[in-house]
């Protein structure tokens, strides 16, 4: 997941994401190396607006300076060596919190994994 990513041109940079077949990954300030881009989603930028009734409601944040920043969900698949203790890139783990470094012809930034799953009946495979 990628939180408040600042971009001149987010949208840009998500339709450069999404159709990217891979993209280099750095796992805890380790070369990885290539992995798939299996999805790439946006998400909303909302705030909390209190309503006359009491009530809260999610609306579109109008602040002009999220024009130019992006979150986005971004699933990646990747060959690993699953273990006991879970999937291993290289020689990193990978798990929930695990730093990771996407790196782009036309990007380079920090996010974290939020999921980590491991394919049924495909021993050597994780996303």
């Amino acid at each position: 997941m990628v939180r408040g990513l600042t971009s001149s041109d987010p949208e840009g940079l998500f339709n450069t994401i999404k159709s990217s077949e891979t993209t280099n990954i750095i796992i805890r300030n380790q070369p990885y190396g290539q992995v798939k881009v299996k999805d790439a989603r946006l998400l909303p930028r909302s705030t909390a607006v209190p309503q006359p009734d009491g009530t809260v409601k999610a609306l579109p944040d109008p602040r002009p300076e999220l024009n130019y920043t992006i979150d986005m969900l971004i699933t990646l698949e990747g060959e690993a060596q699953i273990t006991d203790t879970g999937p291993v890139f290289g020689n990193s783990k990978v798990k929930v919190g695990t730093p990771i470094e996407l790196d782009g012809d036309l990007y380079n930034f920090n996010t974290s994994a939020v999921d980590v799953r491991v394919l049924e009946g495909q021993s050597s495979n994780a996303s």
